[in-house]
């Protein structure tokens, strides 16, 4: 966002980061990090989404806020649908029987917390398969 008017034009920024726009044109949208742009974090993955805004709070509010995505639409983003993006949703991307069982346990719930309180989540548990290879 800082450059992509200068680089994209005025005119073709308003469809540059369409989250909104997509979600609803196609009914799923795949979410992650454009790594090595971008730090690969889930959690700036999901207050960029829902806020849109950087780890700093900038812009104050939000660009192009009308693309904002909803909680809910952000985790599916990041999860079930990300998995179909890949062509693995019957194996990964939600917790399913038959499926593996890869998931995390937070010490914030990210459906209530305020935005502000986002990054300061961390993860206090890890499952790979169903089994535990990481607790804090």
């Amino acid at each position: 966002m800082y450059w992509a008017e200068e680089r994209l034009g005025k005119e073709r920024l308003k469809g540059a980061y369409a989250y909104k726009q997509l979600l609803q044109q196609n009914n799923w949208l795949p979410l992650g990090t454009d790594f090595p742009v971008e730090e690969i974090s889930p959690f700036k993955t999901f207050l960029a989404a829902v806020t849109r805004k950087d780890a700093q709070g900038f812009p104050e509010n939000g660009f192009q806020k009308e693309n904002a995505l909803s909680r809910e639409e952000t985790i599916k983003g990041m999860t079930i649908w990300a998995a179909k993006a890949d062509f693995l949703e019957h194996e990964v991307g939600s917790l399913e029987k038959g499926k593996k069982a890869d998931f995390i346990i937070l010490d914030n719930d990210l459906m209530k917390i305020a935005e502000t309180e986002i990054l300061n989540t961390k993860v206090i548990a890890t499952y790979v398969g169903g089994k535990k290879v990481f607790e804090k």
